[in-house]
């Protein structure tokens, strides 16, 4: 659908997310706990969505498909097999930063 400024609503109302492998949709979706089935774009080049793509489809997180196996995917699907995904730890990230930098 066209651009908007923000997915918050849909995403609440969503029983099911079909979204592109970009960090930012994935992750937004996965915080809010919908299921999320990413459709990769193999026409992309150095196409860095594929690694997310895969890397949350091996730890359970997504299904993963491609623009023509995307019917097959909604038609066998099994949401039950995705994992729920973990909250973030911020506070974690900042006590490594500030280790790195030497603020410890």
């Amino acid at each position: 659908f066209r651009f908007k400024d923000s997915l918050a609503e849909d995403l609440r109302s969503a029983d099911l997310v079909i979204s592109h492998a970009g960090a930012g949709s994935c992750l937004e979706t996965l915080e809010k706990g919908k299921p999320l089935i990413v459709v990769i774009n193999d026409k992309l080049m150095n196409n860095h969505q594929l690694e997310l793509a895969k890397q949350l489809h091996r730890d359970g997180y997504v299904l993963c498909c491609n623009c023509s196996t995307l019917v097959e995917t909604l038609q066998l699907m099994d949401l039950s097999v995705l994992k729920p995904f973990p909250p973030g730890q911020p506070e974690k990230f900042a006590l490594f930063l500030d280790k790195v930098i030497g603020f410890q």
